[in-house]
């Protein structure tokens, strides 16, 4: 939910547990009473729950042979990594699932508790920290069935580490949703120069290219941690019509499915990962929405 992780190599004794880049805290806290206006400044990420909703939900669903019907998530542990104003944590808690949304912006985890707070039901089922994702580590260890870190990852400076601490907090056999950019040439002229500089679709500021991850990358340090990615699959989103829609080229925006070893699985760890065909993969992968 374009949050500001930013994190530091936990050293012994070290008194730091995150490392939270201040301007940029500063850039999102001027943002953070804009979270719910559809039409302003997070209008992209509003209808991006069009199709990463049913993206996570049908991938848990193909998983679990449980059906709730009405509230198909229900018994699912989510914990929503940069929940920011709860744009993605409110639809998973309709969908019956009990969901942890934390976020290192204090403004914006008052204003998703506020909004929250006008749903009984949402008000049961959500609750929010301000916290960075390290920061919970210790007290959350295998606490999640799942994690979601929607448009995060590329704004995270210790990646490695980001998902390091991603394995320690999800339950073995737990899953990852992870939609982020691409770092291609085609998404540093889209998703910077045409999105932030001509457009406006988002402020200008929020991306630095350098930080974009391509699936490939990010695929080599999940299976270092103990995952295996079982779907990838390209987004696209459309300015003049405001919507996303899947597509199979993964250049730009994607989303990823992943899922976490089980126990006896991690046993054997030290076994070599499997090569995997990722574009074989992103080509024949099913478009849920």
């Amino acid at each position: 939910q374009l949050s500001l992780f930013r994190f530091t190599v936990k050293r012994p004794f070290s008194t730091s547990h995150s490392s939270v880049d201040s301007k940029e805290m500063k850039k999102f806290q001027l943002l953070a009473h804009k979270w719910w206006d559809e039409e302003g400044e997070y209008a992209a990420l509003h209808s991006m729950n069009d199709i990463r909703v049913p993206f996570i939900r049908d991938s848990l669903l193909s998983m679990s042979s449980n059906y709730h019907p009405g509230n198909p998530l229900s018994g699912i542990k989510i914990l929503d990594v940069g929940c920011g104003g709860g744009l993605l944590s409110e639809p998973l808690g309709r969908l019956g699932a009990s969901v942890t949304g934390i976020d290192p912006v204090e403004d914006n985890i008052r204003t998703a508790d506020q909004h929250k707070s006008f749903d009984p039901v949402l008000a049961k089922r959500i609750q929010y920290k301000t916290s960075s994702l390290e920061e919970i580590v210790e007290e959350s260890m295998e606490t999640f069935d799942v994690i979601v870190a929607s448009e995060v990852v590329e704004h995270v400076a210790d990646l490695e580490m980001f998902i390091e601490c991603c394995s320690q907090v999800l339950k073995p056999e737990g899953s990852l949703f992870i939609t982020t950019i691409n770092k291609t040439q085609l998404s540093y002229v889209l998703g910077i120069v045409v999105a932030e500089k001509i457009m406006g679709i988002v402020p200008e500021g929020t991306h630095e290219w350098e930080k974009f991850v391509s699936p490939e990358e990010l695929e080599r340090l999940l299976e270092l941690n103990g995952f295996s990615v079982r779907t990838v699959n390209g987004m696209l989103y459309n300015p003049f019509s405001g919507s996303w829609g899947w597509m199979e080229s993964t250049s730009l925006n994607y989303a990823l499915h992943a899922v976490k070893a089980g126990a006896r699985a991690r046993s054997h760890a030290t076994d070599a990962p499997p090569e995997t065909d990722l574009q074989q993969r992103s080509a024949t992968a099913g478009t849920a929405g």
